[in-house]
C-alpha cells in the first residue's frame, strides 16, 4: 500500500516539477536567470504586470517574497523601477535592456530542455499532456479558492 502513495498523480508532478527546476535552474544560469524569476520575466516582457502587486498575483507567491526577489533582480541588473507619478506609494517594474537581450536565449535554452525531456512522446501525446495539465492545474486553482493560472 505504502508504493501505491508515490504512483500518485500528486507525487509523480512533484517529481517531475522539482526534476525541471533543477535541469531550468542548471540552464538558466548562464544566461544570468533563475527558474524562480521566470514568471517575473514572462509577465514584464509579455505586459502582463507591471507592479509588484500585480507580479506576486500572476506568479501566485505572496508580497513579502515577491519584493525579495524584485531587489535581488535590481541588483542584478535585470529590472527598474520607476515612481508612479500618479501614486508614489508604487512603481512601475521594466526589463532592463540587459534582461531583454537575454531573454531569447533563455527562452530557447527552455525549449530545447523541455523537447529533451518530452523525448519519446509524440507530438500529439505532448500536446495532450500540456492539455491534461492546464486541466489538472485549474482543478487545483477551483479547489485552493485562488484565481485560475494565467498559463496562456
Amino acid at each position: 500500500m505504502a508504493e501505491d502513495v508515490l504512483l500518485t498523480p500528486g507525487h509523480l508532478v512533484g517529481l517531475a516539477a522539482r526534476g525541471f527546476a533543477r535541469l531550468s535552474e542548471a540552464r538558466l544560469k548562464p544566461h544570468g536567470f533563475g527558474v524562480g524569476q521566470l514568471p517575473v520575466l514572462v509577465a514584464l516582457q509579455d505586459g502582463k504586470a507591471s507592479t509588484q502587486r500585480d507580479l506576486a498575483r500572476f506568479a501566485k507567491v505572496e508580497q513579502p517574497p515577491m519584493a525579495q526577489m524584485l531587489a535581488r533582480m535590481e541588483r542584478d541588473g535585470l529590472i527598474e523601477r520607476t515612481r508612479d507619478a500618479a501614486d508614489g506609494r508604487s512603481s512601475h517594474i521594466v526589463l532592463t535592456s540587459t534582461a531583454r537581450q537575454r531573454m531569447p536565449g533563455a527562452i530557447t535554452t527552455l525549449f530545447q530542455g523541455n523537447a529533451e525531456a518530452m523525448s519519446g512522446f509524440t507530438p500529439e501525446e505532448a500536446t495532450q499532456f500540456v492539455d491534461l495539465l492546464t486541466r489538472l492545474i485549474a482543478n487545483l486553482d477551483r479547489m485552493a479558492g485562488a484565481e485560475p493560472s494565467k498559463i496562456s
